[in-house]
């Protein structure tokens, strides 16, 4: 098993080299992905790359969504012949003394997806709170299970072989929505799961680029066209339920 890091980064300069600097520890391949971010961030991303040769840096000319951000980084790392990936948010929010646990898991479940199951303190904005539990009630109805406890944590480890087949069998939400949509089509790919307990903040210097009208009719979207490809696959998704 070879595993990797792959990082998505918009405008997120608060955080990001402490993250770096952490996971060199684990002496493995660390990609990071500049969505277009800004010159000081960018300026940044390169001063980070040059100082630790663990680093990886690929770049969008634009900004084009954190979702086309991870599908870049884990096309990149699966070209590179990596297998797995974990992927980690760049805004401060995930407990990275549980690095370690989601690659031991993985390397214990290597046909799994590894995903984050959040564990959130007083500082989570109850608007997001509130929104994750009716995301989780489309995810649960798409993929005909409860297996997925949480599709909208960024911390999760890509099982990268099967994640390619599943990214070349569709077209997919380039922003906010991807992180639920390739759960539900992994699901659909008879991926098996594992939801890992695992604390998340909102950090006081948090930057969030969510935008409430073009990502919310994104996802929107996006549970729609689950919801048709969940009717036309309904006879094999019964199929695997009986079968497991």
């Amino acid at each position: 098993m070879q595993q990797c890091f792959v990082i998505p980064v918009y405008n997120h300069p608060h955080h990001i080299e402490a993250l770096v600097t952490h996971l060199d520890q684990f002496q493995m391949l660390i990609i990071l992905v500049n969505d277009g971010s800004d010159a000081a961030c960018t300026e940044l991303l390169h001063d980070i790359a040059t100082k630790h040769p663990q680093v990886d840096l690929v770049e969008h000319s634009y900004n084009q969504g954190k979702g086309q951000a991870v599908m870049t980084g884990l096309r990149h790392a699966h070209k590179l012949g990596l297998s797995h990936a974990l992927q980690l948010d760049s805004d401060g929010q995930h407990d990275w003394q549980d690095v370690a646990k989601f690659l031991q898991i993985s390397q214990q479940n290597p046909e799994a997806m590894v995903i984050g199951q959040p564990i959130f303190d007083a500082s989570v904005p109850k608007k997001r709170l509130y929104g994750r539990y009716a995301t989780h009630i489309w995810v649960w109805i798409n993929s005909l299970s409860l297996e997925i406890k949480d599709s909208m944590c960024g911390f999760r480890v890509y099982p990268l072989a099967k994640t390619i087949q599943v990214l070349d069998s569709a077209k997919f939400q380039p922003r906010m929505g991807f992180d639920s949509e390739i759960l539900v089509r992994l699901k659909w790919a008879n991926v098996p799961f594992i939801n890992v307990p695992t604390k998340v903040i909102y950090p006081e210097d948090g930057i969030s680029h969510f935008n409430v009208w073009r990502d919310n009719l994104g996802m929107s979207q996006a549970h729609v066209r689950l919801f048709g490809g969940m009717l036309l696959r309904l006879p094999k998704l019964l199929a695997q339920k009986v079968k497991g």
